[in-house]
C-alpha cells in the first residue's frame, strides 16, 4: 500500500512537471510570434511608451535623404498601432504637403486638429497647403493659356516654397523654363530630378529638349536614346529623336549642295530645314545665314536681305551676317544701308581685311550713286552705243527745248541743261570712260563756244538744230532765251 502511494505520488509529480514544461513552451512560442509577426505594433508600442522621439528621428532622417515613402510607411504603422498618436498625423500631413499630395495632406491635418484643437502651427501649415494647391492649379491653367512667365512665378514663389518635393511642380517648372527659352535653367532643373531617378523618362525628354534648343544636338540625342532604350515605344521620345535626325539630315543636304555649287537646290533645302522647327533659333540662325549667302551668290538681293535680317534679329553681333546683308543691299542699290552694315562689321572685326575690301566697294558705290546718273537722264543703258546716245540726246533735247515748253519754261530749262550736260560726258569717249571708272567729271563744263550742232552734218543743208549755251540762249527776247529751231 505504501509502495502504491509512492508510485502514485511520483506519477503526479511527473504530470505536473510535464504541464509546467508545456506552459513554458507556449509562452516562448507566443513571444516569438510577437517578435516575428507584430513588429509594427512593437514599434508603435515603443512610441507610445516613450520611444516616439526615436520614431520621429527615423522619419526625419528619411526625409533628409528624400525617402518619403519610407517615412510615410513608418508613420502609417505608428498611426495604425495608436490612432491617438497626434504627432504622427502632423508629420504625415507635412510630408504629404511637401510632395503635393494635397487631399491626403489636408485629411491628416484635420485629424491632427481634432486631436489638438486650435494648434496654430498646424492651422498655418494647412493654410499654406491651400495656397500651394491653388497656385499649382493656377500655374497649370496659365501654362495652358500661354502665360509662361506668370505661371513660373506661381511655381517658384508659392508651390516650391510650401511643396519643395513636388514632382509635378518640378516638371511643370522645367516645361515653363523651356517655354520661356531659359534652357540652361531647364537643364539644371531636370538634372536635379535625374539625380534622384536617373531613369526618369520625362526628365530625360525635357532635358534633351533643352539641349536641343541650345543646338547641342549630340547631347540631346544621347538623352533621347537613353530614354528609348528604357522604353522603345515612348511616343514623345520617339517623336523628338526622329525630328532631330530629320533636321540634321536636311541641314547637311543644304550645306552639301551649297558647297557643290548647286545653289538653287541648296535654297530649297535650306527653306525645307527652316520649316521643320521655326522656333529653333539657335540652329535656324545658321540656316538663315547659309540661305542668305546662297541668295547673294544668285544675285537675289531682296530675298537675301530678308534672310540676313533674320540672322541679325537672332544675333545682332553676327559679323558675317552684317557683311552678307551689306552685299545684299549693294544688289538692291541701297548704297547707304550697305555702307552702314559694312562699317558695323568692320568695327566688330577690325582685323578682317576682306570686310574692309567690301566696305571700300560699298563706299565707292555710294559715292558714284551721289553723282548725276547721265545714263538714267538720257534713258539709256550703260552699254549703249555712241549712236544710241546721240539718238536719245536728240529726242530729249527736242522734247524739252524751252521754246516748246512755254507754259513750263523754267522746269524745261533745267531739264534741257541736264540733258546737254549728260551728252557732253557720254558723247565723248574719253569722258565717258573716265565717268564709268568712277572718276569725277566736272558737271559744270560748257558745251563749247559759238554754238554746238550735235545733229548737223558739217554745216551743209538739211535740218539744223542749233543750241547756243554761251551768254545765254539767244532768241525768245531778253538776254537769257533759247535759240530757235532751224528747219
Amino acid at each position: 500500500m505504501e509502495i502504491r502511494m509512492k508510485l502514485c505520488g511520483g506519477g503526479f509529480d511527473l504530470l505536473a512537471w510535464r504541464g509546467f514544461m508545456y506552459t513554458i513552451f507556449i509562452l516562448n512560442f507566443v513571444f516569438c510570434c510577437q517578435l516575428i509577426l507584430l513588429q509594427p505594433l512593437v514599434a508603435a508600442t515603443d512610441a507610445k511608451s516613450g520611444d516616439a522621439a526615436a520614431l520621429f528621428e527615423r522619419v526625419s532622417q528619411n526625409i533628409k535623404v528624400k525617402k518619403y515613402s519610407e517615412a510615410l510607411a513608418e508613420l502609417n504603422a505608428a498611426i495604425e498601432a495608436d490612432p491617438a498618436l497626434s504627432e504622427a498625423y502632423s508629420h504625415r500631413a507635412s510630408i504629404l504637403r511637401q510632395i503635393c499630395r494635397y487631399d491626403e495632406s489636408e485629411e491628416s491635418y484635420k485629424k491632427f486638429l481634432e486631436l489638438k484643437p486650435g494648434n496654430s502651427a498646424a492651422e498655418k501649415e494647412l493654410s499654406q497647403l491651400h495656397q500651394a494647391q491653388s497656385a499649382l492649379n493656377s500655374a497649370n491653367d496659365l501654362f495652358d493659356s500661354g502665360d509662361y512667365t506668370k505661371a513660373l512665378e506661381y511655381i517658384e514663389k508659392v508651390v516650391m516654397v510650401f511643396s519643395p518635393a513636388c514632382s509635378k511642380a518640378k516638371f511643370l517648372k522645367a516645361r515653363l523654363l523651356i517655354a520661356t527659352k531659359d534652357y540652361s535653367s531647364a537643364i539644371s532643373e531636370t538634372g536635379y530630378i535625374l539625380k534622384e531617378d536617373d531613369d526618369n523618362l520625362d526628365a530625360l525628354l525635357l532635358r534633351g529638349r533643352a539641349y536641343y534648343y541650345l543646338a547641342d544636338h549630340d547631347v540631346a540625342i544621347r538623352h533621347y536614346q537613353k530614354g528609348l532604350r528604357l522604353d522603345p515605344e515612348h511616343v514623345e521620345l520617339k517623336k523628338a529623336y526622329f525630328a532631330l535626325k530629320n533636321l540634321l539630315k536636311k541641314t547637311k543636304s543644304a550645306e552639301d549642295n551649297a558647297s557643290k555649287g548647286k545653289l538653287r537646290l541648296a535654297v530649297e533645302e535650306y527653306k525645307a530645314a527652316l520649316a521643320l522647327d521655326p522656333i529653333h533659333s539657335a540652329h535656324n540662325v545658321h540656316l538663315h545665314l547659309g540661305l542668305c549667302k546662297v541668295l547673294v551668290k544668285l544675285g537675289r538681293g531682296k530675298d537675301a536681305l530678308t534672310s540676313c535680317t533674320e540672322v541679325l534679329d537672332i544675333d545682332g553681333d553676327q559679323v558675317e551676317a552684317l557683311v552678307q546683308r551689306g552685299e545684299a543691299k549693294l544688289l538692291v542699290e541701297d548704297w547707304e544701308g550697305a555702307v552702314a552694315d559694312l562699317k558695323s562689321a568692320a568695327e566688330k572685326s577690325p582685323q578682317d581685311m576682306s570686310v574692309r575690301e567690301v566696305l571700300m566697294k560699298a563706299e565707292r558705290s555710294l559715292k558714284l550713286s551721289q553723282r548725276k546718273d547721265w545714263y538714267k537722264i538720257l534713258g539709256i543703258s550703260k552699254t549703249a552705243s555712241m549712236s544710241e546716245i546721240k539718238k536719245a540726246y536728240k529726242k530729249l533735247a527736242l522734247q524739252w527745248h524751252p521754246d516748246k515748253n512755254v507754259d513750263n519754261r523754267e522746269a524745261a530749262e533745267a531739264k534741257f541743261r541736264e540733258i546737254a550736260a549728260a551728252y557732253e560726258v557720254l558723247g565723248d569717249e574719253d569722258k565717258r570712260t573716265r565717268y564709268d571708272s568712277g572718276e569725277d567729271i566736272d558737271e559744270g563744263m560748257g558745251m563749247g563756244g559759238g554754238g554746238y550742232n550735235p545733229f548737223g552734218g558739217g554745216g551743209g543743208g538739211g535740218q539744223q538744230y542749233t543750241f547756243h549755251f554761251e551768254g545765254g540762249f539767244p532768241g525768245g527776247g531778253g538776254g537769257g532765251g533759247f535759240g530757235g529751231f532751224h528747219f
